[in-house]
């Protein structure tokens, strides 16, 4: 397990962590929330030995193998699935040493090889791998394609697998999702809810840690505290404590307002069912987790839009290429006033290309896109921030923007994105990708369009700005087309969704809920395309798994066994040393002068104090050792 002891961190002058006492058991999905700058990296650098505790200790077992995502990926010659299956650094040992003792004939070394090359999976590490790819997305071609010939992001998806395949003891994952779409997401959710080692994960996707934790780890004002169960227990457990602070009702009635509107509006029709559905769940949500968000340091909303045009805008059967491959085809699309609209399908599929034709910033190779007259367009994508002056502070962004502006005013609208103080005069180039995020938003907002094109605006911002942005958006007066992983801001914005792929643009008729449920049969129906070929090696897959519960179950067992005899001796030994210690404090004991009955309990009360003891001590030591062995 993993302990801290009075555990404290500094970076620079500033105390992150202070005085941490908890323990994280073998086996455990620990979630690492808390703001951005709380310290959550530097408590992974921490685990991973980069850096040693300013106060206190932090220990784990020495025989651990931790694993975490590289976060630069080499221009390498290498194939996907041989770069994934690197990150098994024993695999490759044991190839490596099977190879060399093939050479020299040595029979008895090479059975030993053999065995425990079979052990931990080898024969099978191929389809593991294989599996994780598809997982994230990678078509099968792809698995032998060069590491070089991938883009950034998807280099990043690369890391993961090669973290995910090293079958470590602690796995460590940093925002995770943030290269991931949805599809991918899910899956990811999926896997992780049946790893078997210790997880510690940071993110900021609040369905996902519901999804594959079992615990809250939450760092605020320097305290780090283990909370049991997932992100919603957790929530509203710091509800339930902030409750009492009545600003919380008046925050919330116009977003809640605005959602049980929709749901009036459109739960009779059976068109909108099931949008309206998803939205009655997506009010329970956000009732109950609002509180838990009230002190926020984020404040703001969008105001009112300049009146929008009849039809903001008209794609005819518009066709978009990417070099010689065709992205779109033959799309036909009207956005009308008041559209909340959210774009559903796996990344590559076109989703980012269908937002630029709508933003005006990609050509059509066929067909033809126009606007209404006096439609504003807010558009943010990644490379929005790009585009902001490293050189200048978020105040000089917005005063060159409204130069006639008085500051204070200008001041007070940066304060609602927690841009305050020095902040709001501080350099852009020395801000953090959610920091720059935050600073992107406020200056779209600022220019009060009337249609808002979001590509992924949740990316690198933490819980509280997110629960914040899906309050703002819900009473935004406005249009807005949305692409995201986040379910949560999905199911809160969204009456309805387009679903891209295979080149095509159609209407999605159903929930998020829905859609999560179509991508499990798609997926379904592609490995049962995928031929039998593959039916012998899961066979073998099944089998070892089998097998190694077999073992395991073999291995705890008579250690289970005694535990339980333990906890029962334990629970009558200190049941009767409780009696004794009741007869030995009774004055009547003493009253007679004869001091033998007295000294008769007295040496039973030590015979049973040290077998209480012995038993203790054995009954860690077991416990240490399932630990050790893990789930049958």
């Amino acid at each position: 397990m993993i302990q801290f002891r009075k555990l404290s961190i500094t970076r620079g002058a500033r105390r992150l962590i202070a005085d941490a006492d908890l323990q994280i058991h073998a086996g455990w999905r620990v979630g690492l929330t808390g703001a951005n700058g709380s310290g959550k990296s530097t408590l992974f650098a921490l685990l991973r030995g980069e850096l040693q505790p300013e106060l206190g200790d932090c220990t784990l077992p020495q025989s651990w193998r931790i694993a975490s995502v590289a976060q630069e990926t080499p221009a390498l010659d290498t194939a996907a699935i041989d770069y994934v299956l690197d990150g098994d650094q024993e695999l490759r040992t044991l190839q490596a040493a099977l190879a060399a003792a093939g050479h020299e004939a040595d029979g008895s070394r090479l059975a030993e090889l053999h065995a425990r090359f079979e052990d931990i999976g080898g024969y099978s590490a191929q389809a593991r791998a294989a599996a994780l790819l598809s997982g994230l997305g990678f078509a099968e071609p792809d698995h032998n394609r060069a590491v070089k010939t991938f883009s950034g992001g998807w280099r990043m998806r690369l890391n993961l697998a090669q973290a995910l395949v090293s079958r470590a003891d602690l796995l460590l994952l940093d925002e995770p999702t943030n290269h991931l779409d949805l599809d991918a997401v899910v899956w990811l959710e999926r896997w992780l809810s049946g790893y078997r080692g210790t997880l510690l994960v940071v993110s900021h996707d609040r369905e996902f840690l519901d999804g594959c934790v079992t615990h809250i780890a939450h760092i605020e004002n320097s305290e780090l505290k283990l909370h049991t169960g997932n992100y919603s227990a957790f929530e509203e457990a710091r509800a339930a404590r902030l409750a009492s602070q009545q600003a919380l009702f008046e925050k919330q009635q116009r977003v809640i307002a605005h959602m049980e509107a929709y749901v009036e509006r459109f739960r009779a029709q059976a068109t909108k069912a099931r949008q309206a559905q998803s939205r009655l769940k997506a009010l329970a949500r956000l009732e109950r987790i609002a509180a838990a968000h009230v002190d926020t340091p984020f404040t703001f909303s969008f105001p009112p839009p300049e009146k929008s045009p009849n039809t903001l805008i008209l794609l005819e059967k518009v066709s978009c290429t990417y070099g010689e491959r065709t992205v779109l085809s033959d799309v036909d699309m009207q956005l009308l006033p008041g559209a909340r609209i959210g774009l559903l399908g796996a990344n590559g599929a076109g989703k980012s290309t269908l937002m630029k034709l709508l933003a005006g910033g990609a050509t059509p190779a066929a067909g033809r896109r126009s606007e209404g007259r006096g439609l504003a367009i807010g558009y943010f994508a990644q490379h929005q921030l790009e585009q902001l002056r490293g050189d200048e502070s978020p105040l000089q962004h917005l005063q060159r923007e409204e130069p006639a502006t008085r500051e204070q005013d200008l001041r007070d609208y940066l304060g609602g994105f927690d841009f305050r103080g020095g902040m709001a005069e501080a350099k852009v180039e020395n801000f953090s990708g959610g920091e720059k995020s935050r600073l992107a938003l406020a200056l779209l907002i600022r220019r009060r369009p009337n249609l808002l094109l979001l590509d992924e605006p949740t990316n690198h911002l933490d819980l509280e700005m997110r629960q914040a942005l899906t309050a703002a958006l819900a009473e935004y007066e406005g249009s807005l087309v949305l692409v995201s992983h986040d379910r949560a801001l999905l199911r809160a914005v969204c009456n309805d969704f387009l679903l891209v792929a295979d080149g095509r643009v159609e209407p999605f008729d159903g929930s998020v809920d829905d859609y999560i449920e179509w991508l499990a049969t798609r997926r379904n129906a592609a490995m049962t395309g995928a031929g039998n070929g593959d039916k012998a090696k899961r066979r073998e897959s099944r089998e070892s798994a089998a097998a190694e519960r077999q073992a395991r179950l073999a291995a705890r067992r008579p250690l289970a066994k005694e535990s339980a005899a333990l906890e029962k001796d334990l629970a009558r030994w200190q049941q009767e040393k409780q009696t004794l210690d009741s007869r030995l404090a009774d004055p009547a004991l003493y009253a007679s002068g004869d001091g033998s009955a007295a000294r008769e309990l007295g040496a039973q009360q030590q015979a049973l104090a040290a077998a209480i003891e012995n038993a203790e001590l054995r009954w860690l030591e077991i416990q240490e050792a399932l630990e050790a062995i893990g789930e049958a």
